[in-house]
């Protein structure tokens, strides 16, 4: 096993006392139900939840040691701890001592949209897990980059943090931490306008990510953007020189010449730096194929070969709840289920309907959308929701079906002919949307999380049963 932190240098960390038996961990946790043996268990308080009631269960589940601010009773006394102020702080300690220990090149994500998407192609451009260090899922937020900073080994070449945010003010004391030697934003769209008076407030809020970058760094920027005038205007007040840019725009670094959108993967023609290249990426979708070039650029500028880079997002897999696909037996043949229960905003959604548009189902299947509210979108809400109308026309949609509230507004503007079924919520659409299935079917399921729009995803995965073999004879 080897060390990712002795108590000796978490204690030097976080300035905190140590009691028990000295330790060495292996990994870092916070959930006490996914312990592994080697963790270090930080015991963080939260409005609903507090680790240090967990303390006890993830020492038996084999952590080395806990972190802690409050001693939990009933813990026995030669109980391995870190004893620190406040344990938030103590994880942010770590990070930035795990930071400051690090010769890696380190990349830095952010965007309205295609945030792990892009991270997730980045690990496997810069090298592969053995190479490359990168935040689990969408760690992105107030605990989950100090939680991934934390997580970077000594020895790693390279690291991608995801940056989120939906407030002004939130990712400059995250890119303060991990102060990246490359920036990339995927996008600036209407997304979190709930919280923000403009599209605009959005992309200064993004450009917050400058803020970190470590002198000489670079700024990956989507040229096709409205904003973009506004991201390299601060990218250059924070005295980034260095600017990359990626889209199809004519005067793009990294420009998309072509593409073309399949069952399982996209296929890609760029031009990067006057370079032509042509490869292909595990992943169906226009906005993969964009947000490959901000990875291919960023890959580059760290230090990697492009044509080898490029050749390793072949292996790129669609995360769970963005983009993902199985084939599920239905009726007498299957259906094909597109899981991008995850999150919702107008940008992904109006992406994955024209995603849907290019798939060809398979002999008597249709294309169905199943939508769920879009959250998070302020008073535009509803007009917003009613505004994917458009798109919801045969040859994109065979059949909607829509949850929730707002979603209702565009179940109004559907004809009837396209209209599968509306329901309140997303428990009570999921058995009228597998009713209503038939084999070669294609669903795309999408909503916002809080939507819990992959409660039919799992609903269809539960019924999916093969028929049973037909006997021979009679």
């Amino acid at each position: 096993m080897s060390a990712l932190w002795t108590s000796a240098l978490a204690q030097k960390a976080t300035g905190g006392d140590l009691s028990g038996p000295v330790w060495q961990a292996a990994g870092l946790s916070i959930d006490s139900r996914t312990v592994e043996g080697g963790d270090l268990f930080i015991a963080l308080q939260g409005p609903h939840h507090d680790g240090h009631d967990h303390i006890k269960a993830s020492l038996a589940a084999g952590a080395v040691a806990a972190m802690a601010h409050r001693r939990p009773a009933g813990l026995e006394s030669d109980a391995p701890l870190l004893m620190v102020e406040d344990t938030l702080a103590g994880l942010r300690d770590l990070a930035l001592s795990a930071r400051e220990r690090t010769s890696a090149r380190i990349v830095a994500v952010t965007g309205s949209v295609g945030k792990t998407g892009s991270k997730d192609m980045l690990r496997l451009a810069l090298g592969g897990a053995e190479i490359c260090h990168a935040s689990v899922g969408s760690f992105n937020n107030h605990w989950g980059v100090p939680l991934s900073l934390a997580r970077l080994p000594a020895d790693k070449g390279f690291a991608v943090f995801e940056i989120g945010m939906n407030h002004a003010g939130e990712i400059t004391p995250l890119t303060l931490m991990v102060r990246p030697h490359i920036a990339v934003i995927t996008t600036v769209e209407a997304v979190h306008l709930e919280f923000f008076a403009s599209v605009a407030g959005i992309a200064e809020a993004k450009a917050e990510i400058f803020q970190g970058v470590v002198a000489g760094g670079t700024a990956v920027l989507p040229r096709d953007n409205k904003y973009y005038p506004l991201l390299r205007e601060r990218a250059g007040q924070a005295g980034i020189d260095r600017v990359f840019t990626f889209g199809s725009h004519i005067d793009a670094d990294a420009r998309l010449l072509d593409y073309s959108v399949h069952a399982d993967h996209t296929r890609v023609l760029a031009l990067i730096n006057d370079r032509p290249i042509d490869y292909l990426i595990g992943a169906a979708g226009r906005p993969w194929a964009l947000n490959s070039l901000a990875v291919l650029c960023a890959a580059t500028e760290a230090g990697r070969d492009l044509e080898e880079a490029a050749a390793s997002l072949a292996r790129m897999q669609p995360p769970k709840g963005r983009g993902a696909r199985q084939t599920l037996p239905w009726g007498n043949g299957a259906i094909t289920v597109i899981d991008e229960s995850y999150n919702a905003s107008p940008v992904s959604v109006r992406a994955a309907l024209v995603t849907l548009a290019g798939l060809v189902p398979q002999l008597g299947g249709r294309r169905i959308a199943v939508l769920g509210d879009m959250l998070e979108l302020g008073e535009a809400g509803p007009s917003l929701h009613a505004d994917l109308a458009d798109l919801i026309e045969p040859g994109v949609v065979d059949l909607l079906f829509t949850a929730g509230s707002l979603m209702a507004g565009l179940a109004l503007r559907t004809g009837a002919k396209l209209r599968g079924g509306h329901a309140p919520d997303s428990t009570q659409l999921a058995p009228m949307v597998a009713a209503a299935l038939r084999s070669g079917d294609v669903v795309m399921i999408k909503g916002s999380a809080g939507s819990r729009m992959g409660l039919i995803v799992s609903h269809l995965t539960e019924l999916a049963v093969p028929m049973a073999p037909v006997a021979n004879g009679h």
